[in-house]
């Protein structure tokens, strides 16, 4: 069955264009609570979201369907992700659900589906998902007698922020350090700021007056650039960036320099092997990871192993083979010690209890390696498929032979654009610039010529 709603994290697209439209996500609603409607107790879902303006309108239809499936519904109002992942076990729930479109522009949105484990859903249970959306849906409406309720839940900020301080070793504070924190306007505003402060940090904070359209606008770890000049101006020891839903983090050196996850990755998994805290022996990634982390960590004894892009993917692949470690150069990183899912926050205190422990500005605890030149270019396409053509295959194989012995050639579509990606790297950045160049123009032509 092809996929019609769900992408790489959940159902994503423009607020009121389909598919996120209240009509969908009511239909969804009746769908998930439909499925986990299992025995004869009362059934509940926990319902998080960010802070766009469209959440208001999705998060009513998300609780109208899942009222008339049968199932009592407790919202959360503007929390992050990795809390709703929480919550979702700690309140016992059969579902959860965070609307959100993370690090995207406030106009798209998302939906975003946990189960009782606190885990996402397995492309089994989304294929069931998209198979009842496809039928009439209003036929697995519960009885008059069972429709469900709806109410506000209090204290869930603060039973977060408790968790969150809780990942930290107990004998460490944060007191003397100057944390400059850029929450994205989005769903971190308040928990954020309000746990680094309790750790006995200053803190400075910034992108956090979220009106409803500027989440993610100009701030946040995808762009960093605001949250360089405030390290700069106040003379932070650290900058912070969350993105919009708060499950993936960017770091700002007292230098100014952006640290992504690969390089804090690298921090976190040394940290731990030293302290035979290293489960897997290594840590998992992505495709898309740096070359210069891999070399990193095989120079320390440890194992980088690579995944398809997408976190549910490295997620996937922790569970399966006992590692505790693993993220995306983005800045989405998973320790399954603590979580099911990408916490920003989680991850920066782990990388905050490092500084404090060596006692060592951030620039030195945070550049464990030196990355290799690396590009990323886009290339769009109006229909077929580019990389079936003879010419594209023929292109690549002879790029990836000329990169063997000192590079590493991905090239994927994009899971939600028209889009083909080209990432090379290598030690000789004019060969990087080339091959990615040469690639491009070949696709292009075949696009053009279609």
């Amino acid at each position: 069955m092809t996929r019609r709603y769900f992408g790489t994290d959940g159902i994503r697209g423009l607020s009121n264009t389909f598919p996120m439209t209240p009509d969908l996500a009511m239909r969804v609603g009746i769908a998930v609570g439909t499925i986990f409607r299992r025995g004869s107790h009362r059934h509940r879902v926990v319902i998080g979201k960010d802070t766009r303006l469209s959440g208001y309108m999705l998060e009513n239809a998300l609780v109208a369907g899942f009222t008339a499936a049968g199932l009592d519904v407790f919202l959360l109002g503007p929390i992050p992700t990795p809390a709703v992942a929480m919550l979702t076990r700690s309140m016992r729930a059969d579902i959860g659900v965070m609307i959100s479109a993370s690090h995207n522009p406030f106009a798209d949105n998302g939906i975003k589906l946990f189960g009782p484990d606190g885990y996402k859903l397995s492309d089994e249970i989304e294929m069931q998902i998209e198979a009842l959306l496809e039928e009439d849906i209003y036929t697995q409406l519960a009885k008059p007698e069972d429709i469900g309720r709806a109410k506000r839940v209090d204290g869930d900020i603060y039973r977060y922020v408790e968790f969150v301080k809780r990942t930290m070793p107990r004998d460490v504070t944060l007191s003397g350090l100057r944390i400059a924190i850029d929450c994205a306007n989005g769903a971190a505003y308040k928990v954020a700021p309000t746990a680094l402060w309790e750790l006995g940090a200053e803190v400075v904070t910034i992108g956090n007056t979220p009106n409803g359209t500027n989440i993610n606008l100009e701030c946040g770890s995808t762009h960093p650039d605001a949250l360089q000049r405030k390290v700069h101006e106040v003379r932070a020891d650290i900058g912070i960036a969350l993105d919009g839903d708060a499950d993936r983090v960017i770091i700002v050196d007292e230098t100014g320099r952006v640290v992504d996850g690969d390089q804090l990755m690298a921090v976190i998994a040394e940290t731990w092997a030293d302290d035979n805290l290293l489960k897997g022996g290594g840590l998992v990634a992505t495709v898309m990871s740096n070359l210069g982390l891999e070399r990193f960590m095989a120079s320390k004894g440890l194992d980088l192993v690579r995944t398809k892009v997408g976190d549910r993917y490295v997620v996937e692949h922790m569970r399966q083979h006992g590692f505790n470690v693993g993220g995306e150069q983005s800045g989405h990183i998973v320790l399954s010690d603590f979580g099911t899912t990408g916490d920003g926050l989680v991850a920066a205190l782990q990388v905050l209890s490092a500084v404090k422990r060596f006692d060592k500005p951030v620039s030195e605890i945070c550049r464990r390696f030196e990355a290799v030149p690396q590009l990323l270019r886009n290339v769009r396409f109006s229909g077929g498929k580019p990389l079936e053509d003879k010419t594209v295959k023929k292109a690549i194989a002879e790029a990836e032979q000329e990169l063997a012995a000192n590079g590493r050639l991905v090239i994927r579509p994009s899971g939600t654009e028209p889009l083909i990606r080209v990432m090379a790297e290598g030690d000789d950045r004019s060969q990087i610039e080339r091959i990615v160049g040469d690639l491009c123009d070949v696709i292009a032509n075949v696009k053009s010529a279609a």
